[in-house]
This record gives C-alpha cells, sequence and structure tokens, in this order.
C-alpha cells in the first residue's frame, strides 16, 4: 500500500515538473566547460554524452592536439585537447588532480564525427539569463567561435559552434 502511495507521489511530481519545462521552455542553453583557463560554451544541442578522462591510445603521425582514440562506450572516438587546438601547440601533460577534473565531451551523434574534446572541468549549465552582456566574436576569429558574453562575476566565455568545428578542414585534418 505504501509503495502504491509513494509511485502516485512520484508520478505527480514527474508530471508536475513536465508540464512546467513545457510551459517555461527550456532554460539551459549551453555546457559551460574550461581549458587551459578559458571558459567555453558548448550549444548543448551540438553536445553529446560527457565521460570521465580516459587514456587514449596514440596515433602516430598526427597533429600535437590530437591526443589519439579511445573507447567509449562501446564506439571509437578521435581525442582532441581542446586548449591545444586552440592555441595550435602540444597538448600539455596533466597532473593526478587535472585529471581527476578532465572531461572528454563528445560531440553530438547527428554531426556524425566521432569525436570527443578533452576539458579540463565541467562548469554546469547556462543559459542567456547567466549573463550580463554579449558581443560578437573579435575580428580575426576562427569561424566557428560565436559570441562572447561576460556573466555577472565579470568572467568572458566564448560560445563554440561545435558543428562549426566539426566542418572545419584544420579540424579534420589530423595528420601532421
Amino acid at each position: 500500500m505504501a509503495n502504491r502511495e509513494a509511485l502516485r507521489e512520484l508520478q505527480s511530481r514527474l508530471a508536475s515538473r513536465m508540464q512546467a519545462a513545457r510551459t517555461e521552455g527550456v532554460q539551459a542553453s549551453w555546457l559551460a566547460v574550461e581549458a587551459a583557463g578559458a571558459r567555453y560554451l558548448f550549444p548543448l544541442t551540438q553536445s553529446g554524452e560527457i565521460f570521465p578522462f580516459t587514456s587514449t591510445q596514440p596515433v602516430p603521425y598526427t597533429q600535437p592536439w590530437f591526443l589519439g582514440v579511445a573507447n567509449l562506450r562501446g564506439g571509437l572516438y578521435g581525442v582532441v585537447d581542446l586548449a591545444a587546438f586552440i592555441d595550435g601547440r602540444a597538448s600539455a601533460p596533466r597532473s593526478e588532480a587535472g585529471r581527476a577534473d578532465a572531461r572528454l565531451v563528445a560531440l553530438n551523434a547527428l554531426l556524425e564525427v566521432n569525436c570527443a574534446l578533452l576539458i579540463d572541468r565541467l562548469a554546469g549549465l547556462r543559459n542567456p539569463d547567466s549573463f550580463q552582456s554579449s558581443a560578437a566574436a573579435p575580428e580575426g576569429s576562427p569561424a566557428w567561435f560565436g559570441n562572447g558574453y561576460i556573466d555577472a562575476s565579470g568572467a568572458h566565455w566564448q560560445e563554440i559552434n561545435l558543428q562549426a568545428l566539426a566542418q572545419q578542414p584544420q579540424f579534420l585534418s589530423i595528420s601532421a
């Protein structure tokens, strides 16, 4: 009897939440991440599953920012160090503490690129209301940079269009 009552209560709460979600709309627009001290926003519609940092199998004769391939839930993914790719440098070694917070963010399967981006830390979900101001990407920025946002603490967040990134010849050409 108590189980039935608990089940009814759970169903009632779920129905209330689903109704609230329909009327309020989706609040979170971005997955906020940090890489090499910089803050980035990934559109949720372009982001895929998040995995703990795992070792990769190195691939010879590739760009220094390409860490290799990893088996993530039975799928083979190329792993790109996001900060190293943006800076055009070699991937920096991570300490044990750095590895504990590091994550692999897979690109959404709809983008048809089996790739995961190595980031240093997840910073949660953000929506447009989380920011004080926004501005277009500076002149000369990569084509896959979206708007830049300033939060209440004055920190700068750079939106990255993962779909545009996944179509860039530089990103797709991993050979050295």
